[in-house]
């Protein structure tokens, strides 16, 4: 079994993989503070609740965009599952290519989404990762990451309303039943949404004005559900799409190591 893991800058997303299928997903708010041993007994756990032990795992692979995280998160798979994981990062073989002006400025999980999609999937194709940030990276026909784009998330955008204002609230974030809101949270979780939603069909757009090719749109991340339904802009929602990337790039590196 192969177990994957995405840290985020708000969850660390675990899933583990049997066969090329997510047989389970697990999260954990990320924590700076948390120590090797506390990661440990979390992962344990979530093993034992899937029905696996310890020495069920072959390998971890690990896509981080907290490197806060890292030291103690690869120090409890060391510990607790005696594997010294494989770190999807500079120099890793992937399959993809990073045409843009700095390759090493890409975020780990933008390359797995990527790689994720254009395997699955195929190319052209856009990637969109709703998540603490928004990413769109654009991946061609023969797999090359031509272009990327960072934009506030909808729980960012929420966090500076309510941090930044004296008189509103905190509220969940949501999918509004109305637009017609009647009071302030309600009010709020409208404007959100419908905010963030008219941000993503314009930039998908641009990308269809300034690209001479159609393309796919597949969508991921903890929010993208949320938005997949309610625009016909997006082709595919995958909640999986990262795990499936960091598979098939793991997958790739095992191949080239055993040559």
């Amino acid at each position: 079994m192969l177990v994957a893991v995405d840290i985020g800058n708000t969850n660390i997303v675990l899933g583990f993989l049997e066969d090329d299928s997510i047989v389970g997903t697990y999260r954990i708010t990320t924590k700076a503070n948390h120590t090797s041993d506390e990661y440990g007994l979390m992962i344990t756990e979530f093993l034992a609740m899937s029905g696996f032990e310890p020495s069920d795992v072959d390998d971890v692979i690990i896509a981080s965009v907290v490197p806060k995280v890292m030291h103690s998160f690869r120090a409890c798979i060391i510990k607790f599952l005696d594997i010294d994981p494989m770190i999807v990062g500079p120099g890793i073989k992937s399959g993809i290519g990073v045409q843009i002006d700095d390759p090493k400025s890409l975020g780990a999980d933008c390359l797995a989404d990527c790689a994720g999609a254009w395997y699955i999937y195929g190319g052209p194709v856009l990637v969109a990762d709703f998540g603490t940030a928004s990413t769109f990276n654009y991946v061609t026909a023969n797999g090359n990451i031509v272009s990327g784009l960072v934009a506030p998330g909808i729980r960012s955008s929420a966090a500076s309303l309510w941090e930044g204002t004296a008189q509103l609230p905190e509220v969940e974030i949501t999918r509004p039943q109305s637009i017609m809101a009647t009071e302030t949270r309600t009010a709020m979780q409208a404007g959100l949404y419908y905010n963030a939603l008219g941000g993503i069909e314009r930039i998908i757009r641009q990308f269809q004005e300034e690209i001479d090719e159609d393309f796919q749109v597949v969508a991921t991340g903890g929010l993208g559900r949320m938005f997949s339904g309610a625009t016909d802009l997006i082709d595919v929602y995958d909640p999986d799409l990262m795990f499936k990337g960091m598979a098939a790039i793991h997958a790739k590196n095992r191949k080239a190591n055993r040559r």
